[in-house]
């Protein structure tokens, strides 16, 4: 099953993942850490909450005012 990977920076140091698809989120001090944590965590999650296979997601941008 292929599912979506969000990979941010955090503040502390380090990479937050998720995955869009289950809400699962993780943490890892480089981003090979972070998805092999997301991937653990999402196949737990899924062990319990197996998903629906609705097709592909969809993945865009969108813009917002910034503020000073």
């Amino acid at each position: 099953m292929t599912l979506n990977a969000v990979l941010t920076p955090a503040p502390e140091g380090g990479f937050v993942a998720l995955n869009p698809e289950t809400g699962t989120t993780t943490q890892g001090e480089s981003l090979e850490e972070a998805l092999a944590n997301l991937r653990e965590a999402t196949e737990l999650y899924l062990e319990e909450f197996p998903l629906a296979h609705t097709g592909g997601s969809l993945l865009t941008t969108f813009e917002v005012a910034e503020h000073a």
